[in-house]
């Protein structure tokens, strides 16, 4: 997972879309899409009902799920291939640090910035009014994280659903919300680099490289051992039982400390919510600067401590436990590497192992009601667009074995 900074946005970054730009730079993005991700075909389904939503004059929120760094260049593939330009909102660290112009083509592809650690009020204001007035699409990916599970989708956040529900309340058309499911496939065989990437993460624990034993097995091994070293260290003993049931007692645990030392009531919300008020508190603290010069400092390092324990928090969500034991698949065994890549060996990303394809699959809208009375709407449209982008994601699992069946 991606090492954010943890702290409060130190800029904001609006939007400047420029379609006729986002046009002209089009077969620049299919270029770096193949040298920089391997994807070489993108399959669009659905792509009238966004078109429809359009020429009707809606707003359209477009929510698709979120497994891969290669998602911004697909869905803006997808975008290309419907007509039209798109405004896209991101976390800051996107923008942050980036050369000068880097943030102004990001700027032109419509692309602003978000504060997730902050009641983000601007970000908000700026998306509900690109819902009320303008023709371009929205997109918001509602995982909030990339957490390398193309074949499930992890707890949608109810900040997407909110922004439209928001907007239908004082707009003057109708607001949408798109259903998309975005699945890769793997064109040419990476078992080669697989069998590698595996090798040097066995040697990075002192391992030697477990040849002769099936993939799928040295990667729960190899999961299994990491899981124990952190029992170990909160706990002081390793677990036993099954391998999702033991990474959600370890999260809890580290979870519930955390609020606890900071008192913060603990909810019944999602990992990820708890994790994001949790965070949100203790950067407040970090740039209060209420304590003395002598026990800054300290605090200082406790603070830190405790935002890399919600790292860590939020790392081991994003391992389900059973993701490859239940099915084997190669593409679900090189997600699981990909996170090992980047967790264990400290890649900024992982390493691309072969040619892909992907899927973008739009659903059937979802309207959202501008009546103030219906307090349980937006929950209620964040489940509703999870479901079916669900439903899509089974639909592209049975593409990917489509191309499996025609390859034999």
């Amino acid at each position: 997972m991606n090492r954010y900074r943890m702290r409060f946005a130190p800029n904001v970054w609006t939007p400047k879309l420029n379609p006729w730009l986002v046009n002209l730079l089009a077969p620049l993005r299919q270029k770096r899409q193949w040298s920089e991700l391997r994807i070489r075909n993108t399959r669009i389904v659905g792509e009238q009902i966004v078109r429809d939503a359009l020429e009707d004059d809606c707003g359209v929120l477009l929510m698709p799920n979120h497994s891969s760094h290669a998602d911004p260049f697909t869905i803006y593939a997808a975008a290309d291939s419907i007509g039209t330009a798109l405004f896209v909102m991101a976390t800051w660290h996107v923008f942050d640090g980036k050369p000068w112009l880097t943030q102004q083509l990001l700027r032109r592809h419509g692309c602003f910035s978000v504060d997730r650690e902050a009641n983000d009020i601007g970000a908000f204001r700026l998306a509900t009014g690109i819902l009320q007035d303008k023709k371009q699409p929205l997109v918001l990916f509602p995982e909030g994280e990339i957490y390398h599970c193309n074949d499930r989708v992890t707890p949608f956040r109810d900040g997407a659903s909110a922004i439209a529900v928001a907007a239908a309340r004082k707009a003057k058309r109708k607001i949408v919300c798109i259903p998309c499911a975005i699945t890769y496939r793997y064109d040419e065989d990476p078992t080669e680099q697989l069998t590698e990437t595996m090798g040097q993460l066995e040697e990075s624990i002192l391992w030697r490289r477990r040849t002769g034993r099936p993939l799928d097995e040295r990667i729960y091994h190899f999961a299994e051992t990491l899981l124990a070293v952190k029992e170990l260290e909160y706990f002081e003993q390793a677990g036993s039982g099954p391998l999702p049931d033991r990474i959600r007692i370890l999260g809890d645990h580290i979870l519930s400390q955390v609020e606890s030392r900071h008192g913060i009531e603990t909810s019944t919300g999602s990992v990820p919510e708890r994790v994001k008020a949790a965070r949100r508190t203790i950067i407040a603290k970090i740039q209060d600067g209420e304590s003395t010069p002598e026990t800054a400092n300290k605090l200082k390092h406790k603070l830190d401590d405790d935002l890399e324990d919600l790292f860590l928090v939020v790392q081991s969500f994003s391992y389900p436990g059973d993701y490859v034991k239940a099915k084997p698949t190669i593409e679900r065994m090189a997600e699981t590497l990909d996170k090992f890549e980047e967790d264990i060996l400290r890649q900024p990303t992982a390493s691309i192992k072969a040619e892909r394809s992907v899927r973008v699959q739009f659903g059937d809208p979802v309207e959202v009601s501008g009546d103030r009375k219906d307090k349980g709407q937006t929950t209620r449209v964040t489940g509703e667009i999870e479901s079916r982008v669900q439903s899509m994601l089974d639909e592209g699992v049975q593409w990917r074995l489509s191309a499996d069946t025609n390859s034999q």
